[in-house]
């Protein structure tokens, strides 16, 4: 197999956080219990996906305060929080809060864009601003300035018995290293490695030229190089990447169907580009470790990178997603080149 100019240094999983809206208790506490599981089969990082007026995570930044009380040492990340739904200088207040009550693991990503069916919840959200409100990168800006310490008003100092700060309380100073953007396409990258951010790729991209390749890795590893052509840090700067992945080493043969068919049904979509966007999919792998990883050495775009968030697919069980992470842990970290710390 051959090797990769960037061993795998970084080992992540994601996870939508699924919940019966007749028992949301359970679906959280299955959240966190996973997080747990992740920490103490060695995983580098947990990441949980945010769903409005759905039943997934709504509120990743809560979850992850809770994540926090009862982990010790993994990274915890949200993959991604849509700002289109948030106040930056709230969030940020939220997002330092529980970087210090992690001990300074808090890895928030982010993304823009009108929230989804903007159309049907604008009047909830914004009653009064719909027409105004801006979805673009400078919403990403003032949230990067507050988290960073850049003053959010001209005043600070005394009045009375109150005292004020001009920052963003409380402030955490290395939390504005560890902001990720998501994105998928060239001007994404290239405005995530121009702000100093890192950068977090996913299971999407999009095939923005009708004549370029349509050859999913490709495209992403343009994208990483554009954005770390335009980062401070150059070819240092951090990049995660976030595909659908499902080792079957110590999978049932039930689980083994299942998982089979979750992948074919899935498939279509990963052949050509969909919808205006022009969005491509990744396949999912599905098979063994050293399948997975013979694949993964092959990816023109996982050479390229040391970190990785592997996405567990949406609508497996419990059980499933211990199996998955388990051999992830066991299997095929260490036949990416990281060893097995669980």
């Amino acid at each position: 197999m051959p090797p990769t100019p960037r061993p795998l240094r970084k080992l992540g999983f994601l996870t939508i956080g699924l919940f019966d809206a007749a028992d949301p208790g359970r679906g959280h506490e299955s959240t966190l219990e996973i997080i747990e599981l992740g920490e103490r089969l060695g995983f580098d990082s947990a990441w949980v996906r945010h769903r409005h007026l759905q039943y997934g995570i709504s509120s990743p930044v809560a979850v992850l305060a809770a994540a926090s009380q009862r982990t010790s040492r993994i990274e915890l990340g949200t993959a991604v929080i849509p700002l289109g739904w948030e106040n930056p200088l709230r969030l940020a207040e939220d997002l330092a809060t529980v970087d210090v009550l992690s001990g300074g693991r808090l890895n928030p990503g982010v993304s823009v864009g009108p929230p989804m069916h903007y159309d049907q919840v604008k009047d909830a959200l914004y009653p009064d601003t719909a027409d105004t409100e801006e979805f673009g990168y400078e919403r990403v800006r003032r949230l990067l300035d507050f988290v960073r310490g850049k003053p959010a008003t001209g005043f600070g100092g005394v009045e009375g018995f109150e005292v004020f700060s001009e920052v963003v309380q409380p402030h955490s100073p290395g939390l504005g290293s560890r902001l990720w953007y998501g994105g998928g396409s060239l001007r994404s990258a290239r405005w995530a490695g121009e702000h100093g951010m890192n950068f977090l790729t996913s299971s999407v991209v999009k095939a923005e030229d009708p004549g370029e390749s349509r050859d999913f890795a490709e495209i992403q590893l343009s994208h990483i190089r554009e954005f770390r052509a335009h980062h401070p840090d150059g070819d240092a700067a951090r990049v995660s990447q976030g595909l659908v992945v499902i080792p079957t080493d110590s999978a049932t043969p039930e689980q083994r169907a299942k998982y089979a068919a979750y992948a074919a049904r899935r498939l279509p979509r990963t052949t050509a580009p969909q919808g205006p966007g022009r969005l491509l999919f990744a396949p999912d792998l599905v098979g063994s470790s050293a399948e997975i990883a013979e694949r993964l050495h092959t990816h023109a775009a996982f050479r390229e990178i040391d970190e990785v968030a592997f996405a567990l697919p949406f609508t497996f069980g419990h059980e499933d997603y211990v199996q998955i992470l388990t051999d992830m842990a066991t299997l095929l970290g260490p036949a990416l080149g990281r060893p097995a710390t669980g």
